[in-house]
C-alpha cells in the first residue's frame, strides 16, 4: 500500500483512518484521529467517541475496553457505516479484541488494497486513491 497503515491510524471506535477519504485526499489532509488536531475538521476534533471521558479515565485505546460497550454513540456510528459503506466499527473492534491490532492491520491492508496498482481503496468512495480504480 502506498501509505503505511499503523496502529496510530486505528481510531478508538474501530475506524481505520488510513482508508478514510479525509486521510487519503491530498488537499487539507486529515492526519488521523489519534494525531494532533492540526488540519482536522471541527467534527473530527469534537468527536464524542474520540473525546470520551470513560475512555480517557480508563486510559483505554479502544471502545471495547469500556465498561459497557457499545455505547449509543458507537451504535449510531456503526449503523451509519454499515448502511452507507458496508463496514462495521463494532465488527472491527471485535476483530481487534480477539486477534490484536497487528492482525487487524493485515486484514485491512488485504481488504482495501487496489487490485490494479496496490494503492488504497477509499471506504467512502470505493475508489483507489492512487489510480482511480473503482471497486464494483
Amino acid at each position: 500500500m502506498n501509505r503505511a497503515l499503523n496502529e496510530q491510524l486505528i481510531a478508538p471506535c474501530g475506524m481505520n483512518c488510513g482508508i478514510c477519504m479525509a486521510y487519503l485526499r491530498e488537499k487539507n489532509k486529515c492526519p488521523g484521529c489519534r494525531t494532533a488536531d492540526t488540519n482536522k475538521k471541527v467534527s473530527v476534533i469534537g468527536c464524542k467517541i474520540k473525546n470520551c471521558e470513560v475512555l480517557k479515565k480508563k486510559r483505554a485505546r479502544f471502545c471495547f475496553q469500556c465498561e459497557n460497550p457499545p455505547c449509543d454513540r458507537l451504535n449510531h456510528l456503526d449503523k451509519r457505516y454499515r448502511t452507507k459503506y458496508s463496514m462495521s466499527m463494532i465488527e472491527n473492534l471485535e476483530f481487534i479484541k480477539n486477534n490484536g491490532v497487528d492482525a487487524f492491520i493485515a486484514q485491512q491492508e488485504a481488504k482495501y488494497k487496489c487490485p490494479e496498482c496496490g494503492g488504497i481503496i477509499c471506504v467512502h468512495r470505493k475508489k483507489c486513491s492512487s489510480c482511480n480504480y473503482i471497486e464494483s
